[in-house]
């Protein structure tokens, strides 16, 4: 698979994020909040890599995956928001989080 990075020359990419919830069991993790400006590939992934948190799960870019998740990265896209390219309605699509990621946070608690 190709790697993306975070490098100087390369193309513009802002990603917002805010710590929903601290967990010290059975390692330290976090649940994140993130709200991207840009829409790069892996753009979250590269973003959380960078600054030494990568997303659990995520084998390219330095992520835990010793933890039971199933051929997954720990990263769900719960919400996109985005302006219908002809209509210029903003559309917003919600997707609740999945069992196996639910069943994670679970154990952590």
């Amino acid at each position: 698979p190709l790697k993306r990075a975070v490098i100087n020359s390369g193309k513009y990419a802002r990603t917002h994020y805010e710590i929903d919830q601290k967990y010290e069991s059975p390692f330290k993790v976090s649940t994140l909040n993130c709200r991207l400006e840009t829409g790069r590939t892996h753009q979250i992934r590269v973003h959380l890599a960078a600054i030494g948190h990568p997303v659990l799960g995520d084998e390219l870019y330095g992520g835990r995956t010793s933890f039971n998740i199933e051929n997954r990265l720990a990263l769900h896209a719960q919400m996109l928001t985005f302006l219908h390219p002809k209509t210029k309605n903003l559309m917003n699509f919600e997707s609740p989080l999945p069992a196996e990621l639910t069943s994670m946070k679970d154990t952590f608690r």
